[in-house]
């Protein structure tokens, strides 16, 4: 069989498929084949901020702190951390477990404990701190917490919380390149929660960072925590500044700058920045209905740990100014009862005896408005510009007496050695029994006092503004206002003389296991 010549069209058809496969093969795809491929994706939007220039810049300050103490340690069950994985606990995971194992190399003894237990609200410190690992001790300390901190000079000095280091008896600074310095403790102070290491390290100059004007920070602005969460040293987190001005009940000083950068177990101590690489906050607390982070962190403020921290730089303490009186806020309605205007300064409930407050005159009822000529916005207001004066410090105090303004110079004394009392709220006493007599305007039903001072309690309405207001049986109405009581009808001759006056509400003194407070009760109720 013969084999006949191919036809010039499949001639053609072959070398147009072969110069077709040579040009892919040495030029790539053909611009008429390309052209059917849509191009890439590509977005030209506003850029995030990078904090990857103030991070580099401030990391080296920030140091791990770990503290060891004859003290038991935490358990390492962890019984306090809200973990659940599929019905289990943390602590009943089996030993193998990924998780477990994660949380023991890393979380240190005591695994990944939370700030704040189950259920703990804000006032719980951060308690990051217990149950990191340390460095080697004497064998009869062994390690108990462990935090965060920084650098503030390069000779070595380091903040921190005061709840870190509360009870250790050995410190380790563990720096950012993972280098261990012994430390020792030059003073601490409970009331603001924070603490000052030194670094005995005479020959090194160490990277530190300075403290921000806090007053010009702004709630929505950027911030950058750094920190040794759960024994992860070196972390870092960002958010903004969610509020200011906080007050979450755990000192009389609470002030505190609330950021959403997460901040977890080992925060403590640790610093939030500003952009600028500058102290805005020292993270202390943090809100927490889990044990782990829910963006609600408590900062203290630089401007107050400047002066706290030069203080203990100084000389290992803090002094501060102290009035010696008992106050609580001015409500709306106690404002009313005295002919205030607005409802701000603070409340004396009790001058206390042999203080400077009664040395100078201060008397019960007065409403103090004013220190040194700068107006005071509420009674934790008033603690703090007080203690931010000097024992033996001069100052004039502004009053509100009976209606009129009043100037007295007062003489501080020093809370050092002076404890100023807080208001509180007690459990009622028994009540006393004596024949009643009641006032049907208030709610509320007296009888003289077995000791002949004031009116007791005996009934309360308890759909009355006086049950409302907190008043109990067994409880002792001292004046109203600040006019002595001793029967009903000498509440009820005050009581048409502030009507008299245009008042609406009448401030009672009332008193509980011997500690009194005020409280505004409606006029015309009834």
């Amino acid at each position: 069989m013969s084999i006949g010549r191919p036809s010039l069209k499949t001639v053609l058809k072959t070398s147009t498929v072969a110069g077709l496969a040579a040009v892919m093969l040495s030029t790539g795809i053909p611009a008429q084949v390309m052209s059917s491929f849509a191009a890439p994706v590509s977005v030209t939007a506003p850029q995030a901020p990078s904090f990857a220039d103030v991070v580099s810049a401030v990391s080296p300050a920030v140091v791990s702190v770990r503290v060891q103490s004859d003290a038991q340690p935490v358990s390492d069950d962890n019984s306090n951390f809200s973990f659940n994985f599929g019905g289990r606990g943390f602590d009943q995971l089996p030993d193998d477990h990924p998780l477990k194992r994660f949380f023991k190399e890393f979380g240190g003894q005591g695994g990944p404990g939370g700030p704040s237990g189950p259920g703990a609200g804000p006032r719980d410190r951060d308690r990051a701190d217990r149950g990191g690992p340390g460095a080697a001790r004497p064998h009869h300390l062994r390690p108990t917490a462990q935090g965060s901190g920084f650098f503030i000079s390069e000779d070595g000095y380091v903040v921190t919380n005061n709840h870190v280091v509360s009870d250790g008896q050995a410190y380790t600074v563990v720096l950012s390149d993972g280098t261990e310095l012994d430390a020792k403790l030059v003073g601490k102070d409970s009331r603001t929660d924070l603490a000052l290491l030194k670094v005995d390290a005479t020959s090194r100059k160490f990277t530190y960072v300075s403290f921000a004007d806090d007053s010009k920070v702004r709630v929505g602005d950027w911030v950058v925590a750094v920190g040794n969460p759960f024994g992860l040293g070196g972390t870092v987190t960002a958010g903004i500044v969610s509020a200011r001005g906080r007050d979450i009940g755990s000192g009389p000083y609470d002030d505190y700058i609330q950021v959403d950068a997460a901040v977890n177990r080992g925060n403590s101590g640790g610093p939030t920045f500003d952009l600028n690489g500058q102290v805005v906050g020292i993270n202390t607390a943090i809100f927490s209905p889990s044990g782990g982070n829910v963006g609600i962190a408590f900062a203290i403020p630089a401007s107050t740990a400047k002066d706290v921290i030069a203080d203990l730089m100084k000389d290992g303490k803090v002094e501060r100014g102290w009035l010696g009186v008992q106050i609580q806020p001015v409500t709306q309605d106690i404002a009313d009862s005295l002919g205030l205007k607005e409802a701000s300064g603070a409340l004396v409930v009790a001058p206390q005896e042999g203080s400077p407050g009664q040395k100078a005159g201060i008397k019960q009822g007065d409403v103090i408005r004013a220190v040194n000529g700068q107006p005071i916005k509420d009674a934790r207001d008033l603690a703090r510009r007080v203690a931010a004066f000097g024992p033996n410090t001069k100052v004039d105090v502004d009053l509100w007496r009976d209606g009129k303004q009043q100037t007295l110079p007062v003489t501080l004394g020093n809370m050092a050695s002076d404890e100023a009392a807080s208001a509180e709220t007690t459990q009622p006493d028994d009540p006393a029994p004596a024949s009643e007599q009641a006032l049907a305007s208030l709610g509320i039903t007296v009888a003289p006092a077995e000791d002949g001072s004031g009116l007791a309690v005996t009934d309360v309405d308890p759909d009355s503004e006086a049950a409302a207001r907190g008043l109990k049986n067994g409880e002792k109405i001292l004046s109203v206002n600040n006019r002595k009581v001793e029967s009903a009808t000498d509440i009820g001759k005050v009581l048409e003389q502030a009507k008299k006056d245009g008042r609406t509400r009448a401030l009672f003194q009332v008193e509980a296991n011997g500690t009194s407070r005020f409280v505004a009760l409606p006029i015309n109720e009834g």
